[in-house]
């Protein structure tokens, strides 16, 4: 067969291709680190931070929107006060927001 199709031998790669390719590769994993992975752990520490320094009285947004007085604490939930005798069971981590006391009056 090597009459009708020649054989494609490859080439010695140069060590200075490969060097290259491993600082670009270098490069980008430091780059994806400082854009991507650092800023988003910093936000999962202050939202733990957050949630760990939730008080019965707190008025709070939930990811969902709901805005309400912290009633009751649970070991996961926590109870929101929304309305008058309106009250909701949400997760601690459902918690997006600490608003100042008093949002609540204004809003409704």
């Amino acid at each position: 067969m090597d009459f009708l199709i020649r054989n494609a031998w490859a080439e010695a790669a140069s060590p200075a291709a490969d060097a290259g390719f491993y600082i670009m590769l270098i490069v980008f994993f430091v780059v994806f680190y400082f854009l991507i992975v650092r800023p988003q752990t910093k936000r999962v520490k202050e939202h733990k931070k957050m949630v760990d320094s939730l008080a019965k009285g707190d008025e709070v947004v939930t990811n969902g929107g709901l805005l309400g007085k912290i009633t009751r604490f649970g070991d996961n939930f926590l109870t929101l006060e929304v309305a008058p005798n309106t009250e909701v069971k949400v997760q601690h981590q459902a918690i997006s927001a600490v608003v100042p006391n008093g949002t609540m009056k204004h809003t409704m």
